[in-house]
């Protein structure tokens, strides 16, 4: 982890540095500056039986262990204080009511940058938040799908999800796809619900030989052109707070 997060740092350009003179050099009275802080806010969304139980199972906490890894990485980042991060069970924000309690409430202001990672029904789910926030003029900066579960008829009938098919609007899209050669039963569950195969839209996209509970290793899997989403989530926010 340290040797990736040494080599996030390495690839982003350096900041230069430059002096403006605000005033002139013999007026000594005291000036208020306005300086806008540039803040950020991650929401980390679970999917079935992750945060609560689900017909008996879970919960599982896989989101949990993804927001470990990302939460390990802003501490070497030297950048922990400047990322807030939420998890949130899939179904947290489908009312208004729940949608101003649970994310709302906790983004700071409208030009705030908004990260979704969500896995399963919270990447279907999440992939609509991404909507819904952007047209309430919020700014998504990233969204990162783990493995997006949602298209069945049955899973919708009963669980708490958007039925059709989600349209994400984020600068910046993520989208990864488990396929495990050995099954295991979180993949049978998937394949009930339904996973989503997206086909167009991410800026990054690829298929993995991870099961689906394994949120934590899809996020790590080098995909198409060379890097993880974990590198890509990393320099986004580096980069965000550079700019």
């Amino acid at each position: 982890m340290a040797g990736e997060t040494a080599a996030v740092k390495q690839a982003l350009p350096k900041r230069e540095v430059k002096i403006h003179t605000l005033t002139c050099k013999t007026d000594q009275a005291v000036k208020q500056v306005l300086v806008t802080l540039r803040d950020l806010v991650i929401f980390f969304i679970g999917g079935a039986g992750d945060q609560e139980s689900y017909y008996g199972t879970g919960p599982n906490n896989n989101i949990d262990y993804v927001r470990r890894i990302a939460v390990g990485d802003a501490k070497q980042l030297e950048i922990l204080k400047r990322c807030p991060s939420w998890v949130l069970s899939y179904n947290a924000f489908i009312s208004d009511d729940d949608l101003e309690r649970n994310v709302l409430s906790r983004i700071p202001n409208c030009s705030s940058a908004i990260y979704i990672v969500g896995h399963s029904l919270g990447g279907w789910n999440g992939a609509h938040l991404s909507s819904v926030l952007t047209d309430k003029g919020f700014k998504v900066k990233m969204l990162i799908t783990l493995d997006p579960v949602g298209e069945g008829k049955i899973v919708y009938g009963i669980s708490s999800i958007y039925r059709r098919e989600p349209i994400p609007k984020a600068d910046y899209w993520v989208n990864i796809r488990a396929a495990a050669v050995d099954w295991n039963a979180s993949d049978l569950v998937a394949d009930f619900g339904e996973q989503w195969e997206v086909t167009q839209g991410p800026n990054v996209m690829g298929r993995v030989d991870v099961n689906h509970a394994d949120a934590d290793r899809m996020f790590v899997q080098t995909l198409p052109g060379g890097k993880s989403a974990r590198q890509i989530f990393n320099e986004s926010i580096l980069n965000y707070f550079r700019e």
